[in-house]
């Protein structure tokens, strides 16, 4: 008949290295989830910087210019400028164009200042090459290519 101690010492025994099996699961587990809100983050934080750089366009495009052309060049100087803070890795390209509101007419929009002729400025700010700056996830997860884009009226004033 065994004693007591034996028993438990035998049952410990049977026990060992359970903890390290547990923690390595655990700690897999808890690592991918650290990883994702870190690649997330990152991500979320250039796309609300890409955003902003095409809101501070589209405000600058509301600045007085003798011409629509030169609003649009206004804006995408601002749009440019603002987003200059991104990693020269990453490949941005900034447009800005004049696009009627009603006709949605972006090649040559007859603008004016009655409600039908009203026009906007529309600025896009498009980053790509993201995979050379953040952290390597499955392809699947991340996008290659992340757009900011605002618009704002703009009034018929401008010939």
């Amino acid at each position: 008949m065994a004693t007591p101690r034996l028993l438990t010492r035998t049952r410990a025994h049977a026990q060992r290295g359970a903890y390290a099996v547990e923690f390595a699961l655990v700690f897999l587990i808890f690592f991918s989830l650290l990883y994702g809100i870190i690649s997330y983050g990152m991500l979320f934080a250039f796309r609300l910087g890409l955003q902003n750089a095409a809101e501070d366009g589209a405000r600058a495009a509301l600045r007085y210019q003798s011409t629509f052309a030169a609003r649009a060049t206004q804006a995408q100087t601002t749009a440019a400028a603002s987003s200059n803070w991104m990693p020269p890795v990453v490949t941005r390209s900034v447009s800005a164009t004049v696009c009627g509101v009603v006709s949605n007419n972006c090649t040559a929009p007859a603008c004016g200042t009655t409600w039908d002729t009203r026009c906007q400025m529309v600025v896009t700010v498009t980053a790509s090459n993201l995979q050379a700056l953040l952290p390597p996830f499955p392809s699947f997860a991340m996008p290659t290519t992340i757009v900011g884009k605002a618009s704002m009226l703009l009034d018929g004033r401008t010939p």
